[in-house]
């Protein structure tokens, strides 16, 4: 296993993260992180035109069985390559992610490119211009193969509600992926792409990641511009990274990072090259417990599991202690500003989305603007007082969820009442707007992997990041491949 320091000045200064085969491409190069194959294309033992041959190859042989793409765009990825390469030619670089292959959730707009959030109603929608994100990968250089499916319009924990039929779990593929970014998730543990976009309303990134043994970051709200984003709630909807590691993830994070002034919901962070900081120590680090409800009905694989690794946070950093998060105001403005986007496309085309989204919207409509202005007013409540948290803390620790996948005939099934079981653990940090990351700390004794979810104050993403780091170089899971 490669050590942590090792690892990163690999990453960043190109120093040897593949010293150990050479100058040889390796025989398969989706096994690589994204980091070593950008160190690979540095190096030049890896070309961009290689790498996005090979993900493609690796798309058509296994996306018919796991469902992850919507849209795959060969000809438009391999004439991006070509062009990588050729400005690698010419000595020019645009940095780590130069010709690197990546993917999207399918609510993430790109110009020439259908975007269809996995809805009927959007399945011929062709948008003009890129997300902010999407501009800001093709600036450092990124691949992109094309779009990831997911829940419908995002609302879902399954990945099985989608127009274009369920995502299966890499692992398992009677099982659900998570959801709702399960495309992503499945794809990025499957080798289908180095990296991913998701987004995440109430677990959307962290609870697939854990389902798919990834690395899913939900960044802190607004550090990550969500213009061009089709929306399930402006209030709650954060964009980030899903990869195989930390490092990874502080690549990613770093290139779509940054303050957009025509994104109201946007924040002025100083700029960070979150690599650069995921080596800072974290001897220092205390860790806080929230024990109660986060660490209630949890299965028992889990609860032994997300154990283990807490014993293992302990020995990198100060230590733990139990701690009491505020409470969390209910979801009824998620509801309100779903039905406030949706509703017109439901009014233009009322068989384009299925029952669930037409009563989303119909339960929005029924809210009242005073039960949606207090709603928001709670919201804004509960981000301040939540920092209260981090006088006597500095990062905070939970399972990702407190169940295991389920398969795919339970999961398209009845809906369990009241909000899911698999979600409890990770929507709180969406209200809270808190950087969190979901990290795999073992699987069950039937294979399917286990989520540890580490969150940090707001603003604190490359806190988490090093910790989520500290914590897979003491150990594998991160590592282990489906198949």
């Amino acid at each position: 296993m490669i050590g942590r320091r090792e690892f990163l000045q690999g990453s960043l200064a190109g120093a040897a993260v593949l010293a150990s085969a050479g100058t040889a491409a390796p025989a398969d190069p989706t096994a690589l992180t994204l980091a070593q194959a950008s160190a690979g294309v540095r190096r030049r033992s890896l070309s961009p035109v290689e790498l996005t041959r090979a993900c493609l190859d690796r798309i058509d042989a296994l996306n018919p069985q796991l469902n992850a793409f919507i849209t795959v765009v060969p000809d438009e990825a391999m004439a991006q390559a070509r062009e990588r390469e050729r400005e690698l030619a010419r000595g020019e670089s645009r940095g780590p992610l130069h010709g690197i292959p990546v993917a999207l959730k399918d609510n993430i707009d790109t110009a020439g490119i259908r975007t269809t959030a996995a809805a009927k109603g959007f399945a011929e929608r062709i948008p003009a211009a890129d997300a902010e994100v999407v501009r800001r990968l093709k600036d450092a250089g990124a691949v992109l193969l094309g779009k990831l499916n997911m829940d419908e319009c995002a609302y879902g924990v399954t990945s099985t509600s989608g127009h274009f039929g369920p995502v299966r779990n890499p692992w398992q593929e009677d099982h659900v992926a998570g959801g709702s970014s399960g495309g992503p998730a499945a794809a990025v543990a499957a080798g289908l792409c180095y990296g991913a976009l998701g987004t995440d309303t109430g677990g959307s990134i962290r609870q697939p990641a854990a389902w798919c043994g990834i690395t899913g970051l939900k960044p802190t709200y607004g550090l990550v511009s969500a213009r061009g984003v089709m929306p399930l709630s402006w209030s709650l909807d954060h964009v980030g990274p899903m990869c195989r590691t930390a490092g990874d993830a502080a690549l990613l994070l770093t290139a779509v990072a940054g303050f957009d002034p025509l994104d109201p919901a946007s924040v002025d962070f100083p700029p960070v090259d979150y690599l650069r900081v995921l080596d800072r120590s974290t001897r220092r680090l205390r860790i806080g417990l929230p024990r109660d409800l986060y660490f209630d009905e949890l299965d028992p694989e889990i609860e032994a599991a997300v154990t283990a690794a807490i014993d293992v946070l302990r020995d990198v950093t100060a230590g733990t202690q139990d701690v009491t998060l505020p409470k969390v105001p209910n979801l009824s403005l998620l509801f309100v500003e779903a039905g406030a986007y949706l509703a017109p496309a439901l009014a233009a085309a009322p068989d384009g989305f299925s029952p669930g989204i037409r009563a989303l919207v119909e339960m929005g409509g029924r809210i009242s603007a005073a039960t949606y202005a207090e709603a928001r007013r709670r919201l804004a409540l509960s981000r301040h007082a939540i920092r209260r948290v981090f006088d006597d803390v500095d990062v905070l620790v939970t399972p990702t969820t407190p169940d295991l996948p389920s398969s795919l005939a339970a999961g398209a099934g009845p809906a369990r009442r009241g909000p899911p079981l698999s979600a409890r653990n990770t929507t709180p940090f969406n209200i809270y707007g808190l950087p969190t990351i979901s990290v795999c700390c073992g699987f069950s004794k039937s294979g399917l992997p286990i989520g540890l979810q580490i969150s940090g104050p707001a603003g604190g993403d490359a806190r988490v990041l090093a910790v989520a780091s500290a914590y897979q170089e003491r150990t594998e899971w991160h590592e282990r491949r489906p198949g």
